[in-house]
């Protein structure tokens, strides 16, 4: 068994760091797609959303950071184009969306995609014994599943 410097079975994080760039684009393209809302956002919920909104992609920024050093620490090589990004992601992309219902839906097929990825890192981190990942996994999910419930909760 090959070992990473992390004392870990390289095989199993070469997986991890192929998902956790699936999940790197996917965290890219729901970053583009939050401040996308953000600036287009009206209506009568545009001080509440564009807020929101901020919060988001504030928060996605800083996440897509973390994933980008999480593999860089497993040995692997973030993906940094768009290209990629598009290639590999499955969030759905939200193009000129200015519709509050619209906006929120998009946040909300979105990060219920996000949670898709991040639960198959969370069982390969663990088949890892990965705890560095494992870790930063269940503090995403927990923290997204709570905005998603109350993101769900505003859409009635």
């Amino acid at each position: 068994m090959a070992v990473s410097i992390l004392g870990l079975d390289k095989n199993k994080t070469d997986k991890l760091t192929k998902e956790l760039n699936n999940l790197l684009a996917n965290f890219q393209v729901y970053y583009q797609n939050v401040r996308g809302l953000h600036w287009n956002i009206k209506g009568k919920n545009f001080f509440e959303l564009h807020l929101k909104f901020e919060e988001l992609y504030t928060d996605a920024q800083e996440k897509v950071d973390l994933i980008a050093e999480r593999i860089l620490t497993l040995q692997g090589t973030p993906l940094h184009t768009f290209e990629d990004y598009q290639s590999q992601a499955s969030v759905p992309i939200g193009k000129n969306i200015s519709n509050d219902e619209e906006a929120v839906s998009l946040v909300v097929n979105s990060l219920t995609e996000l949670l898709k990825i991040e639960r198959v890192i969370l069982d390969l981190s663990d088949e890892a014994e990965d705890e560095g990942t494992n870790s930063m996994m269940s503090d995403f999910i927990s923290e997204q599943e709570k905005t998603l419930w109350m993101m769900n909760a505003w859409l009635g």
